[in-house]
């Protein structure tokens, strides 16, 4: 069977996992996101032995998905060719316990008979040393126990556990359900039990999304959009992940293979950013927790691009092969290179979200005047490194240029910690931001603009364009219809759009020429063709966006231009938040139902 991204996730905000269109688990790492994956069958080729959890039914004709109705909870029901049907339950525990959020590191099931005498099969296999081999296990009258790399899971089940060791096709006459968690002693009867963890976490999810703040337009794909964002927090510490997964190519047999199972700065900013036009305050406000640790680690000095979702800073990056790859293509990576590199842009993104603390009345813990001094030290750092070579946002390996979008959110920084110290009624503090602004906005002016063509280049004395010259806008450096950004859009769209979508760029980088375009990239260009005035054009390659989403409402990071095939790491929160953007810029008023 051809693996392919067509995946449902699930999660609790601590554990995750993603299933495909025949219900079966085929990606979960643990005891976190970035860990070994205890269901790895998504990397391991056409027809993995183990790294997978199915409930299979015998002569299945058809097989339906869908979520309940604003959760992650997956409801997938299968058909056999005699009419006979049963469905099944996944979920990740999430609701209030005692007190507290209760979000186990564990997965459920729910597998129960709708019509006939449906005839089914378990075969719960997961592996162990990134998929080197089956994960061993021992039993005992009413569970079985998986000794996995970093963790040990404890199967509770009404089953019969022989049918789920012996992997026996079995009559479904009753609900059987199945809890893949803790290695300790399930302490009640688990098929109430787990009914009862449904029912609390379909109730807390929907109440989570009924304080959501939604455009009139677009909410299913909003609503999905934002789940899943928030299935990729971690919320022990705030992190942000870019995906849940690692190593899928961005286009076939490109080497382009990372492991987004991180939390970038970068990507985390316009996540949060996102999810506060909804009204998500709490993973705003998680998420500040975790950069405020930051700031105190750096002490006014470098900040990594990217670090663990525990903080850590060394994640170094190797190659695996107990797996082959996904679709067979390797390499494999875990860790990620990545928080080697220079990335000026992250003192803008580390700024910008605390900076919200000295407004934002909803917050438990607003900002403070001791938070606004040891932000300045970030600030300080930003103005420092506007002009120095860096990685980029594209993090190039071998390429080390001044970048135009590095440098503007450099400015971005300063210009925002100004803005902040008047709001806290600092005035000295004010003039001494401002003036570091506007000596960063001199240089970018002076070394980034083009007079013969009348527009910005992608980096100081280039004339290469990429589509983040696009956030200049966004960011507040130049206004919509400024000539030169006017200009820039226009070279931007002559040079980086191929048919409906964007790509990054278009010159070779350290693996040749990109042959996908970017999806987030695409989203930007949809918001410039708004503030261009060219809305109906906008709505239309957006619906085109919508309509390249997988069956879970969801996309990658890449799409192919020949025939719209999802590539890269799934599911990608850069590409989350270009539906939610757009669907909020693009959407009707709420006014207009008056």
């Amino acid at each position: 069977m051809k693996p392919n991204l067509d995946l449902f996730p699930i999660g609790n905000c601590g554990v995750s996992a993603l299933i495909d269109r025949q219900g079966r688990f085929v990606w979960a790492c643990a005891p976190r996101v970035d860990g070994d994956p205890v269901f790895s069958a998504l990397m391991d080729g056409m027809a993995p032995e183990h790294g997978f959890w199915a409930i299979e039914m015998e002569d299945v004709k058809s097989i339906d998905q869908a979520y309940v109705r604003n959760t992650p909870v997956l409801r997938t029901v299968m058909t056999a060719e005699d009419g006979s049907s049963a469905e099944i339950i996944d979920f990740a525990p999430r609701h209030p316990k005692h007190s507290r959020t209760y979000r186990p590191l564990a997965f459920a099931r729910i597998v129960r008979p709708l019509s006939g005498t449906p005839r089914i099969r378990v075969r719960l296999r997961p592996s162990t040393d990134w998929g080197a081999r089956r994960a061993p296990h021992t039993s005992g009258s009413n569970h079985i126990r998986y000794m996995c790399a970093d963790v040990t899971f404890r199967l509770t089940t009404d089953c019969p556990v022989s049918h789920v060791l012996e992997e026996r096709v079995f009559r479904l006459e009753r609900s059987h359900a199945f809890f893949l968690g803790p290695d300790e002693g399930y302490d009640q009867d688990v098929g109430h039990g787990v009914q009862g963890a449904l029912d609390r976490t379909v109730a807390y999810w929907q109440d989570w999304v009924r304080k959501l703040y939604l455009p009139l337009d677009y909410q299913e794909a909003v609503i999905r959009a934002a789940i899943t964002l928030k299935l990729c927090a971690y919320e022990e510490t705030g992190a942000i992940v870019a995906a849940m997964t690692t190593s899928v190519p961005e286009f076939k047999e490109s080497g382009r293979n990372w492991d987004y199972r991180y939390c970038w700065i970068r990507d985390a900013y316009y996540t949060v950013r996102a999810l506060n036009r909804l009204g998500a305050v709490d993973i705003l406000e998680n998420y500040l927790v975790y950069l405020r640790n930051l700031v105190d680690d750096s002490a006014g000095g470098h900040v990594q691009p990217v670090y663990g979702v525990g903080l850590e800073p060394g994640i170094g990056e190797s190659i695996i092969d107990s797996v082959e790859g996904y679709r067979g293509m390797k390499p494999v990576r875990i860790g990620n290179q990545a928080h080697e590199h220079l990335q000026h842009d992250v003192y803008g993104q580390i700024v910008l979200p605390l900076v919200q603390a000295f407004y934002d009345a909803r917050l438990l813990r607003p900002g403070t005047l001791e938070d606004f001094h040891a932000l300045e030290a970030i600030g300080e750092r930003a103005f420092a490194m506007h002009d120095q070579t860096d990685a980029g946002l594209w993090e190039f390996r071998t390429i080390a240029r001044v970048h135009t979008y590095s440098s503007v959110m450099c400015w971005a920084a300063c210009d925002r910690l100004a803005k902040a110290a008047d709001h806290l009624n600092l005035p000295d503090r004010a003039a001494f931001w401002r003036e570091r602004a506007q000596i960063i906005r001199q240089r970018i002016e002076a070394e980034a603009y083009l007079p013969d063509e009348g527009r910005f280049a992608a980096s100081f004395g280039g004339r290469e364009l990429d589509a983040s010259l696009l956030q200049m806008t966004d960011l507040g450096f130049l206004e919509a219809h400024d000539p030169r950004q006017v200009a820039t859009f226009d070279a931007i769209e002559r040079d980086l759009k191929k048919g409906s979508h964007l790509f990054r760029y278009v010159e070779p980088d350290d693996f040749g020429e990109p042959e996908t375009a970017f999806n987030f990239c695409t989203f930007w260009f949809i918001e410039a063709l708004h503030q261009n005035g060219r809305i109906e054009e906008a709505r239309t390659i957006f619906q085109e966006m919508l309509s390249r989403r997988t069956a879970a409402g969801l996309l990658s990071e890449d799409i192919s231009i020949d025939d719209g095939e999802l590539w890269g790491n799934y599911p990608q929160t850069y590409s989350l938040v270009g539906i939610i953007n757009c669907a909020v810029l693009l959407s009707r008023s709420w006014t207009d139902v008056r």
